[in-house]
């Protein structure tokens, strides 16, 4: 079971899936409050600006991916004995991750972080939480200098998922094929079953 959501992170949510509808120009006080089923005054007393939501909704959301992310990989570093077994686990992941609304919002503030300051620092720690996560689930599965390859399956994964988003595509077909092609040419101390 879900546990109940406060009212500031429901409205965080409901932004991003504003955001997911109709872009960052289309983020107005009015379509949050109605989309999270709230007054306009509780929306600015709970956020001064948008600024302010679009950051701490940025980064509850990528807060929320980490934790499940982890728990995914924690799971697959128990059970995953090779590197091609591993790239299928992850694919199946990612394939039963949301493409939706909100996960949509969620790239566009990514893009509008690159011309607000603000918004760029909390897209770093995002990035910053994403790296953390590829670089433990690297170490548990025995790649070797886990924190350089980490990047590079956090872009490939990205990217991936952004394909998704952009071409309406069910499922995240090529990313455990990726996830081979890059982990083979590192030092993979793991059986590459």
């Amino acid at each position: 079971m879900t546990p109940p959501r406060s009212t500031r992170e429901h409205i965080m949510h409901s932004a991003l899936r504003v955001i997911g509808e109709h872009g960052i120009g289309g983020l107005t006080n009015r379509r949050v409050a109605k989309e999270a089923g709230i007054s306009l005054g509780s929306l600015t007393y709970h956020f001064a600006s948008q600024r302010d939501l679009l950051r701490e909704s940025l980064l509850l959301f990528v807060e929320d991916e980490a934790r499940r992310i982890t728990a995914i990989a924690d799971s697959l570093a128990e059970s995953v004995r090779g590197l091609a077994e591993a790239a299928a686990a992850a694919e199946a992941a990612l394939t039963q991750m949301a493409m939706g609304p909100e996960e949509l919002g969620v790239y566009e503030v990514y893009l509008h972080s690159a011309r607000d300051p603000e918004l760029h620092e909390a897209a770093l720690r995002c990035f910053a939480a994403y790296d953390r996560v590829a670089t433990t689930t690297l170490t548990l599965l025995g790649v070797t200098e886990p924190e350089r390859v980490a990047r590079h399956v956090v872009a490939l994964v990205t990217g991936s998922q952004l394909r998704r988003l952009a071409t309406g595509a069910d499922d995240a077909a090529g990313i455990a094929e990726g996830l081979i092609m890059l982990l083979a040419g590192t030092d993979w101390s793991a059986s590459t079953g």
